[in-house]
Formats: C-alpha cells, structure tokens, sequence
C-alpha cells in the first residue's frame, strides 16, 4: 500500500483527526502504524503549531519497524528536534533523568541496563545470586526472586545482604543506574509537586502529542507517568491490545490498563478493529487463542491478504522434547506458498525451544567460557540471516571480556564498557573480526577449532589462569559448532518479534505448557502465570500473514483444532 493509495477507514479516520487524547484498542494488523503515520503527517504539516510529536514503544524492535516506515512515508522531519521517536525508557532516561542526574551523587549518570544481573557473591566460594534478587531500596533478599537459585544458606542470607547493600551504595555514588532504578527516580522527582509541575510545562511547550503504542507492556508507575504526562497538558494517545501483555516479568499490568481506559471520556474511546495483516484463517485463528471472555467478535481479513485459501496447520509431534521434525515440515509448507526461510521463522516462548524446533538444539552453556564463546560465535554468524546482528555482536564482545578475564561475569558487562568510555562502539572492529576469524571452517575438527580460539584470544588475558584453564575441551562443543544451513528457518522467542510481521509463522507449543495453555483457552484455567504463557502463543500467531503453523503435542492436537473450529477456523492437523 502506497502513501498514495492509503484510503483510512472510518475508524481509522476518527482515530487520525481525532484532536484530543484517545484510548485505542486495536487488534492484530489493524493498521495501527499507518494510522499514526498519518496522524503524524497531518499534525507535522500544520504551520500554526510547531510543536513536535513523540512516539514511544516498549521495545527496540517495534521502534525500529515504527521509525522505518514514518521515514519511509516521509513524515518524519530532518533534524527529528523536537520530535521524539524511542522506548518509553529512553524517553525517561532522556527527559527526567539525565538533565537533573541523580540525587545524592555528584557523578552524571549511566544507564546500566545489565544492573540486575550483577552477581552477589559475599566470598570467593560462596553461591553466585543477582542483585534481582535483592530489594533496590533495603538489601533485602527476595526469596520469589530466587526460587530457581535453590538457594538456602545455613546461615541465612545476611551475608549475601550486606554484600548486595555495599553493591547498591556503590552504584549509585557512582550513577550507575537500570531501567528499575530509573522508575524509582522518576516516581521521587514527580512527587515533588513544584517540580513535577515545571518539567510537565518544559515537555508541553516541546511536544505538542505523545503517542503511547503497544501500551499493554506498561507497568504501573509507567501508568502514572502517562498520566502524568497528560495532565501536564501534552495531548497522549494510548493504542494497545490487551491480550498481547507478556511483560509481567518487569510488572506488566492488564486489570490496570483496562481501569486506566475508564478515565478516559466514551468519545475518546476509540477501536481499530479489521485485519489488514493476514488471511481469513489466521484472523479466525488469533481470535480463538484469546481467553473466552475477552474475544468479542473475531477479527476480518481486510487486506491484501483477505482471500488467502491456506488452513491454519496444526503439526502434531509425538514424544516428550520438541523436534527438528516441526522445522522441516514447516519449511516444506512455506515453501508450498514460495515464501523464502528468512520470512518464515518458528516461534516459541524461549529460544531454546524455537531452536530445538529448527534443529538447533543446544546444551546449557551455563558458565562453560568455551561453549559460551562458541554459541556467540555461532549466534553472531547466524544473526546475518536471522537479524539481531547488533545483539549478536555485543554477546560476542561480552563473552571475549570474560575469556580475558577483563569482566568476571556477564552481569558486569555494561559497567565496564561504560567506565572505560567504550560505550560508543570503538570495540566492534575488533569484535567483528574476532567472529570472523572463528568462523566455523568445513572439514575443520572441534579440536582445530578450539586450538585456533586458544591462540587467537590467549595472548591478552587478565589473571594468572592460562587460556587453555579457561577454554576448556568440553564434550558438548561439537553440537554448538554445528553448521547452520543458509537456508535454515530463523529462531527467535516470541518477545523478539513483538510488533513485526512475517509471511509464515509456525508456534510452537511445548508439552510442558501446552495442556494449561489449552485451559485458559477453554476458560478452565484462570492461573495470571498460565493466562500470560497463552498470550505469547497469540502474539507469535499474530505476527502470520498468509501461513500459520501451530506445533503441538499429538495429545494435544485435537482439543486445539476444536478450539479453532469454535471460531470458523479452517485448521487442518498433519502428524509428524
């Protein structure tokens, strides 16, 4: 669709003209995006008020997509001043943080976003925690933080507080701050009512609109910031779907979100409702994977997409793991439809299980430096056809600092870069060359290919252990060093695609979760935890355009093609 062609609907058109501040709920490939390109172009085209707009998202990926296409419709300016384009915690970091820096600390600020993974270790052969498991404000230990730590000292863990407090005192002399640190800043300085008042009159004066998109990932102190944010003046628009909330990790809120939409005027309560994304079957699909009580009417194909003819597949796959079978057979699907791999990833809640999916089943590096250094090799190889180079490359350079013995553990990664000025990209040549060099090579042995690692990284090392006590033989290595076809299906974990969209999606569904997740589908299952793990199922089955794959345990298979029947679905199972 052209700039133009673009006809609005009615809904859209309200949504576009629409002056004041808006509530609007929009289901999967409502258009929502180029809804707000318009918008931005109409707004940034009015002489009278040159004020700027700011659109704000949760994550780098939906970002991205956003900022490619308002530059590719040409709305967005040349210098972007005064208009604002980031994460809703770039806005903060830029607008409430770094102007006024940290109370108490003479240093500027530092955005350390690894912060919580810093390890607590009170001696040198005591257990490893992270600073998440402790409270930001006290020191105090967290015991639901750290159910998965099995961590239960005979002591107690006063030890572990007092280290973890002495870690917190430093930081923050320092300035070294994480996104959960940035709110608890935010909150202090907006209470203070004179100055709340001042910076919320700076922010009007400047921005004429806020556009709040994906707004079901806030928590609530960023529900009170956008109040706030309204209240000061700015006109704020909040677009969301409720059902795609998978963030309760950092305080997601649902119940919340859907109380904050009644403090806004019926008027100003606006929907997107119709599909431009995908084909009828998976429009039929993505309203099925919602709970019972929050699907209303299924969504309409009404896009280019609206006479498509493939079913929604369920692969059905017997055993206990997921298996490289659900790959194969998807790529075989998408090949049917001349969709290219690249565009058809497989989807899952962890990557672990997209990539088993794919055959890429790896072992639990856990702090094995030699299969660590490996993955990050292999991820940063991979990432040229998958995307994710960026992320690619700073695992790699994080991994090559704690060969070196230059950082102890991941958790102190950004600390580092940051305090050594490293911070603006002057290790990636070398990064780049060092992934280039352990390119797995066609004959080559694990062994050669761990001798060459050994020699390229052994000559800069930090401490007195040799390189070789670092780079260990390990007999997992030999899977991690696998050669990824070129015309392998991507893997990614379904937060990774939050906000994109593909030709062909295949889900899948592990036997662990499945039979729960099929609960909250049939309304028998009410658990917060269980209702999230489904959510993701339809955000990864919303991203689909013209081909769907739902991989499921064969079990399974029949009670979830009854669920997509319900809907008018036309789901067809194939066994693997």
């Amino acid at each position: 669709m052209t700039a133009e062609a673009y006809t609005p609907t009615k809904e859209q058109e309200a949504i576009i003209v629409h002056e004041g501040h808006a509530f609007v709920r929009a289901c999967p490939g409502a258009g929502k995006t180029r809804t707000m390109v318009e918008r931005a172009r109409q707004m940034l085209s009015e002489s009278w008020d040159r004020r700027g707009v700011a659109f704000l998202s949760f994550t780098n990926a939906a970002v991205e997509e956003l900022e490619g296409r308002l530059r590719s419709f040409g709305v967005l300016p040349s210098p972007l001043f005064p208009s604002f384009i980031g994460t809703f915690d770039k806005f903060l970091w830029q607008f409430l943080i770094t102007p006024f820096g940290v109370d108490g600390c003479s240093q500027p600020p530092r955005l350390v976003p690894d912060k919580s993974d810093w390890e607590v270790r009170p001696y040198e052969v005591a257990q490893a925690l992270k600073l998440k498991h402790f409270n930001r404000a006290t020191g105090a230990f967290l015991p639901d933080k750290a159910v998965d730590t099995g961590f239960a000292p005979k002591n107690g863990p006063g030890a572990w507080e007092t280290t973890a407090r002495g870690m917190i005192a430093r930081a923050r002399s320092k300035g070294y701050l994480d996104f959960e640190d940035v709110r608890d800043c935010v909150a202090t300085r907006l209470a203070d009512k004179l100055f709340a008042a001042r910076l919320g009159a700076a922010l009007s004066a400047r921005f004429r609109e806020i556009v709040v998109d994906e707004a079901q990932d806030c928590n609530p102190a960023d529900l009170e910031i956008i109040e706030w944010l309204r209240g000061s003046g700015i006109t704020v628009k909040v677009v969301c779907d409720p059902n795609q909330a998978i963030y309760a990790f950092r305080g997601g809120v649902t119940d919340e979100l859907l109380n904050f939409a009644k403090s806004f005027g019926e008027a100003d309560q606006l929907p997107m409702s119709g599909n431009f994304r995908s084909s009828p079957a998976i429009c039929a699909a993505i309203s099925q994977l919602r709970p019972p009580s929050t699907r209303g009417a299924p969504d309409q194909a009404v896009g280019r997409h609206k006479d498509e003819a493939a079913p929604v597949y369920i692969l059905s796959y017997g055993g206990t793991g997921v298996p490289a079978a659900i790959g194969a057979r998807f790529q075989t699907l998408a090949a049917g439809l001349g969709i290219a791999p690249a565009q058809a990833p497989v989807l899952a809640a962890t990557w672990a299980s997209a990539g088993s999916a794919v055959g890429r089943a790896l072992p639990d590096a856990g702090n094995d430096k030699t299969l660590l250094l490996a993955e990050a090799v292999m991820a940063f190889h991979f990432s040229f056809a998958a995307g994710n180079r960026r992320e690619a490359l700073t695992r790699l350079h994080r991994v090559v600092l704690q060969v070196r013995g230059i950082i102890s553990n991941a958790g102190d990664y950004t600390a580092h870069v940051t305090a050594n000025g490293r911070d603006d990209g002057r290790w990636r040549p070398e990064i780049i060359a060092v992934g280039q060099a352990l390119k797995v090579v066609a004959g080559e042995s694990v062994d050669d290919w761990l001798k060459r690692a050994r020699l390229l990284l052994g000559t800069s090392l930090v401490g007195t252990s040799t390189i070789g006590q670092r780079l260990r033989a390990n007999k997992d290595l030999e899977s991690v060093l696998a050669e990824v076809s070129p015309t392998a299906l991507p893997a990614k974990a379904i937060h990774a695609v939050k906000g994109l969209e593909f030709p062909a999606v295949c889900v899948v569904l592990t036997v662990k979760k499945a039979g729960d997740i099929l609960g909250v589908l049939t309304g028998s299952v009410t658990d917060p935890d269980t209702i999230e793990e489904a959510r993701k199922i339809y955000v990864g089955a919303s991203r689909a355009e013209r081909l769907l794959a739902i991989a499921t345990p064969k079990r399974r298979a029949a009670g979830l093609k009854a669920i997509l029947d319900a809907g008018g679905c036309n789901a067809e199972i194939l066994a693997l």
